[in-house]
């Protein structure tokens, strides 16, 4: 085991003793991509030689992932939901007309390189993780515009903390319907770096002020989109109508709810989360959420793999001059969707849903 101060982690990079690579070489031909990826590889150089006018520099034909690695209660090494993120990221890459990665590549090339870092997994009690970022890129030399068809991807693991210091606590939003972050029809469902960059000038903004980005919808700007780079969550709780009962009764519903929109990333864990909050006998509603409705939500969060859950305590709409107060700590149903997450992940809790792979990595 590295001797790091695992407890005061940060989100940042920290040095590894390896990524691992491989490329893919094609032709286009009637319009299909053509071609085959090479056996992935480990190596300790960290730089690529690109030329200058490859793909991913001149059009930005680049996608990326981001999933966990964490050693569990139990000692054993666990990968979460790997799967789905080897497939969202050929959602991705067929979006930008990129070689997709085939899922058992992925698979080959994740295990490759846990096993020859695994003296970066942090220890079980510290509550950090082996993050690792696949990244897939267009390398070609093309000035012309249009896809190119040699690729290359590359996994980085790096040890890492809470994306936000503190670990689970509340954090406060800002709304900007002055920037889009991401158009309806176009990029945002999937994980381009072009969707993070353009929405940088908002997001520092909101930083410099105190706060984090609240993306509002890029038609009408009346509806929630996202969190910065994560995906929302409202719990909103209201009184409904027994039928289980001769008598006149009323029973509490717990409503999950999160934007249905064509420009958000289907975040893996989202989708975790409903499952848990479905099962926990919670109503999952996914539809256009207008901002007004922040006023009746009891627990709202941005969610996604880096943060897990981060609770927000108030959403400030400096256009109308309104706050809205949440709530000042994380609240009751989103602690409980996180411990239930993190029970799962860390071994602590029976996998039902077979999500985590255990990976030998001694």
């Amino acid at each position: 085991m590295k001797q790091i101060a695992w407890n005061t982690l940060g989100f940042h990079f920290t040095e590894t003793d390896s990524i691992v690579r491989s490329a893919f070489h094609g032709e286009w031909k009637d319009g299909k991509l053509v071609g085959q990826w090479d056996e992935p590889y480990l190596t300790r150089d960290k730089y690529l030689h690109l030329h200058v006018s490859a793909t991913c520099l001149q059009y930005g034909q680049e996608a990326f992932e981001g999933l966990k690695v964490f050693r569990g209660a139990d000692g054993q090494v666990r990968v979460f939901r790997w799967q789905a993120n080897a497939e969202r990221l050929q959602r991705s890459a067929e979006a930008l007309k990129m070689a997709a990665p085939p899922v058992e590549l992925f698979g080959k090339a994740m295990r490759m390189v846990i096993a020859d870092n695994a003296d970066y997994i942090p220890p079980y009690e510290t509550g950090a993780t082996l993050y690792l970022r696949p990244l897939l890129i267009g390398t070609t030399p093309r000035l012309g515009v249009g896809p190119g068809k040699d690729f290359e991807l590359i996994i980085i693991p790096s040890p890492i903390g809470p994306y936000y210091p503190g670990k689970f606590h509340c954090t406060s939003f800002i709304i900007n319907r002055h920037v889009d972050r991401a158009a309806a029809l176009g990029t945002g469902q999937y994980k381009v770096g072009g969707n993070y960059a353009a929405s940088f000038r908002a997001t520092e903004a909101a930083h410099r002020q105190g706060f984090d980005c609240l993306f509002t919808d890029s038609k009408t700007h009346r509806y929630i989109d996202e969190c910065s780079a994560a995906n929302f969550i409202g719990i909103k709780e209201s009184k409904v109508e027994s039928r289980k009962s001769k008598t006149e009764s009323q029973k509490q519903e717990i409503e999950y709810l999160t934007p249905r929109s064509s420009a958000i990333l289907p975040s893996i864990t989202n989708d975790s989360l409903m499952t848990l909050a479905r099962e926990k006998g919670y109503r999952v509603t996914r539809r256009h959420i207008r901002i007004e409705e922040l006023a009746d939500m009891q627990e709202a969060a941005a969610c996604g793999t880096a943060c897990v859950i981060s609770p927000i305590d108030k959403v400030i709409d400096p256009d109308k001059g309104i706050v809205y107060t949440i709530s000042d700590r994380p609240g009751p149903v989103l602690t409980d969707l996180y411990k239930s997450l993190q029970d799962i992940q860390y071994g602590r809790a029976e996998d039902r849903h077979g999500w985590c792979e255990i990976i030998r990595a001694d």
